[in-house]
């Protein structure tokens, strides 16, 4: 799992009201090999009013697949698979969508904002300096709670060890970033200075810096 407590648009770090935001990434384990389908298939129906030859069709690609391990002429015995999407389909992303947009109405309830993009759960907020402790204790239950409802549903965050978090604000500001360590299950974290998220390095000040100069290092 990765939290980073990044900088907000531009024009929100101007906004007196807005100085610091904070920007989190959950990492989950093996995200797509573990929604469970019976779960899944409740959910389509459910949520979605998926019914009949519709329902059907995505019970039928879902449903009944086998896996066996072979290394030379030797074979395992084929073994009925519970849960997983196909890896490298089209529907794989849409379908694990689908499995976790309950997280949206949940993350929401913390007056935090969702970002869901296939296995990429973001959750991100902003605040008044002064405030910053109480964001990181909404960021803390937030956390918590979307860790409840990942294993109720048989999802798995990466442990807290994976873990990175930045503070982020306007140059000016700097002074006023956080140093302290922010909980994260059981485990304290401590902030840096840059993050990678989606293959941009974000800097706390939100210059853009580090991004620019390793992309032409490369």
């Amino acid at each position: 799992m990765t939290i980073f407590i990044v900088g907000h648009a531009r024009e929100r770090l101007h906004d007196r009201h807005t100085d610091l935001s904070a920007l989190v990434l959950l990492d989950l384990s093996a995200a797509f090999d573990t929604v469970y389908h019976d779960i899944l298939i409740r959910r389509l129906k459910t949520s979605y009013g998926l019914s009949g030859v519709v329902l059907q069709w995505f019970q039928t690609y879902l449903i009944d697949r086998r896996q066996y391990v072979r290394t030379g002429s030797s074979a395992s015995s084929p073994t009925l698979i519970v849960c997983g999407v196909p890896q490298g389909s089209v529907l794989g992303p849409i379908l694990f969508l689908l499995y976790t947009a309950d997280l949206i109405l949940l993350i929401q309830g913390h007056g935090l904002c969702p970002h869901l993009s296939a296995d990429d759960t973001q959750i991100y907020g902003f605040c008044r300096p002064s405030a910053s402790l109480e964001l990181q204790n909404t960021v803390i239950s937030c956390v918590d709670d979307v860790g409840r409802w990942m294993r109720s549903n048989r999802l798995q965050l990466n442990r807290a060890a994976k873990t990175e978090i930045l503070w982020s604000t306007t140059g000016r500001r700097s002074h006023q970033l956080p140093q302290s360590s922010l909980r994260v299950g059981t485990d304290d974290v401590i902030p840096t200075a840059v993050v990678r998220d989606l293959g941009i390095h974000i800097d706390s000040n939100v210059s853009v810096r580090s991004h620019v100069t390793k992309t032409v290092s490369a």
